[in-house]
């Protein structure tokens, strides 16, 4: 999973980054107007926020990002403690609010928590869709009983689709969470990714699940019935 970590102190992020290595792959941004343009490419599956930061600060972010309906999970992080604060930010649409100093171990709890709200089915580092499930540890993936053999991409590219299944996303969206905005390859591999993926789950029926939406992009949908 996709985590961005908007701070300015470099070696905060750095710990934080460090922190959360074992559940996410973590991004950063050291500024409020550097953190809005990475945040609104919608591809990290939760933020961290810092408050008082250079040119924007965080509670500016926040609300930037939610009028332009961006719903990703943020989690304030700061050294405000005062009421009024906690109220402003939530009042802007985090999801959590975290006060420095802080326990490592904190961090991550609250962070699993607000994935478990957002994800509803992470449950021990695991996704699920129906009877497939992703552990996002281990990358091995199973329908029922039965194990699916996915490679690298293959496991990012379905794990993005569970972590925004019945939404449209467009290829430049999955471009950017699952290859990087800076690959030197082109979107055109997610044709090749996605039929690669149905073909992968044509044997339990799942293929039917990943719709093409024409002239959009694609979506993981759970009714079957949806338009292609």
């Amino acid at each position: 999973m996709r985590l961005l970590v908007i701070e300015d102190d470099k070696h905060l992020s750095d710990t934080v980054c460090e922190t959360t290595r074992d559940l996410f792959e973590a991004e950063q941004a050291f500024d409020g107007e550097e953190g809005l343009y990475m945040a609104e490419q919608n591809i990290y599956d939760v933020i961290i926020l810092d408050i008082m930061m250079p040119y924007m600060d965080g509670y500016e972010v926040l609300g930037q990002l939610r009028q332009k309906g961006i719903s990703t999970p943020v989690l304030i992080l700061t050294a405000k403690d005062g009421i009024d604060d906690k109220i402003r930010g939530f009042k802007k649409g985090a999801d959590d609010y975290l006060v420095k100093p802080f326990h490592r171990e904190e961090l991550l709890l609250r962070l699993e928590a607000i994935l478990r709200r957002s994800v509803g089915g992470f449950k021990e580092n695991t996704l699920m869709f129906k009877d497939l499930k992703l552990n996002l540890k281990s990358r091995g993936v199973h329908i029922g009983e039965e194990t699916v053999l996915l490679n690298g991409k293959q496991i990012d590219l379905l794990e993005y689709l569970i972590n925004n299944k019945n939404m449209i996303l467009t290829k430049e969206q999955i471009f950017d969470r699952v290859w990087g905005m800076d690959s030197s390859t082109t979107n055109t591999v997610i044709e090749v990714y996605i039929s690669n993926l149905r073909k992968k789950f044509k044997t339990f029926g799942y293929d039917k699940y990943i719709k093409t939406i024409r002239g959009m992009g694609y979506m993981l949908a759970e009714n079957e019935d949806d338009h292609e």
